[in-house]
């Protein structure tokens, strides 16, 4: 914590390395589906269109990933900044920005699969999508926005911090705001 109460979590190049790495082996074997397909009598590793929509999703998604973590690497700056006006959040590619306390109405645990997120509902969630520049960082929120009830997403993934100590810090933080 600063003298002057701000908090800076840093991103964390150990945990984005990793990613990076997975996501490339992913991209490898969507690769080896697509160029190579293994032969087999299996019913499903056999079946050469389980085979090519699988091999491409996994160079799609995993393409996807790699190059946002890619682009995010380089970033020196801290993933996620807590003051007393709001959160900076700059923790991934489609980072929101500056949400402030005032604007948020609810922190919620959201969970895909084992990846738990944090979902900040505000109270003007159109106005964090149309203060978006880019169009794919826009359609990302719209798609938080339909899906989860908030286009503002922040996970543990990228920084030095897990999951519960983040929640923790976050929703003690907001009913401080709040009260």
């Amino acid at each position: 914590m600063t003298p002057t109460g701000q908090i800076e979590i840093p991103l964390s190049k150990k945990k984005m390395v990793l990613t990076l790495i997975v996501a490339i082996v992913f991209v490898g074997l969507g690769l080896w589906f697509l160029i190579s397909p293994p032969k087999t009598n299996h019913w499903l590793w056999g079946n050469p269109t389980f085979l090519f929509i699988a091999g491409l999703s996994s160079v799609i998604f995993f393409g996807f990933v790699a190059v946002l973590v890619a682009k995010k690497l380089p970033d020196n700056t801290a993933g996620l900044t807590i003051n007393d006006e709001g959160i900076f959040d700059n923790s991934s590619s489609v980072s929101a920005g500056l949400v402030l306390w005032s604007d948020i109405k609810e922190i919620k645990v959201a969970q895909v699969m084992s990846q738990k997120f944090l979902m900040f509902i505000v109270h003007n969630p159109q106005d964090y999508i149309d203060r978006q520049t880019n169009t794919m960082k826009r359609k990302g929120m719209q798609m938080n926005l339909n899906s989860y009830g908030s286009p503002i997403s922040i996970s543990a993934n990228t920084l030095t911090t897990n999951f519960d100590t983040l929640y923790e810090l976050l929703q003690k933080k907001f009913d401080q705001k709040k009260s």
